[in-house]
């Protein structure tokens, strides 16, 4: 009887030791069980923010705006020269035919801006832009007339000397400024377009006109 009860016994401490080790067991797989979650959610996250970035820079890149001067017409131009007071009264006024391309996957918009006429360097002339927005891979067409304020183009010294030989040098200056949204980002851009023309006093048309475009990010 001695030798069985012993035997119950150390078959009790065994179970009660693999009791043990189970309870024991028990926490520690919770504890990697929650650790395996979060380092699947991180990687989840991580390779959601790789593929926004990856998108940002590839199909979602930013583009700029593409400004170009499609035509630009004399619409007015009087003038009378006095001989003998060497002076010149001239009124002139440009039609400008512009075009604006957003080449963008998503819409860009821009704030009020201007565009400026100048003789030789100096503003003679602007007319505002108001501001707006253009669709995703739009085309947004614009029509302004350059009025010359006289007093300035009058006060330069070049002036006789331009309209006795016929032609008058002008450049158009544009500036566009806006933003686009890209996934969670929001990019400025700003376009510059600059064109040299020059005004034929004899037909009122302009010739050589020579377009230069910039952007900056």
């Amino acid at each position: 009887m001695c030798y069985i009860g012993s035997v119950k016994t150390k078959k009790m401490e065994v179970e009660s030791a693999k009791d043990a080790k189970s309870i024991g067991a028990r926490p520690e797989n919770a504890r990697n069980r929650r650790r395996n979650i979060c380092l699947a959610v991180i990687a989840v996250v991580l390779a959601i923010v790789i593929l926004l970035v990856v998108l940002g820079f590839t199909v979602f890149k930013a583009k700029h705006p593409i400004n170009t001067v499609n035509s630009i017409a004399v619409k007015d131009l009087k003038f009378s020269l006095d001989i003998m007071r060497l002076r010149v009264n001239l009124n002139v006024s440009l039609d400008v035919n512009l075009s604006i391309k957003n080449p963008n996957k998503v819409g860009f918009k821009y704030t009020n801006s201007s565009a400026l006429l100048k003789y030789r360097g100096e503003v003679v002339g602007d007319v505002p832009v108001p501001a707006g927005e253009i669709s995703a891979g739009e085309t947004l067409p614009m029509n302004m007339t350059l009025t010359v304020l006289a007093d300035r183009l009058l006060s330069n010294s070049d002036l006789y000397s331009d309209v006795m030989s016929g032609t008058l040098p002008f450049s158009t200056f544009t500036r566009m400024s806006g933003k686009v949204h890209i996934l969670i980002f929001k990019i400025h851009l700003v376009s510059y377009t600059t064109c040299d023309l020059n005004i034929s006093v004899g037909n009122r048309s302009v010739t050589n006109q020579t377009c230069h475009y910039k952007t900056k990010l």
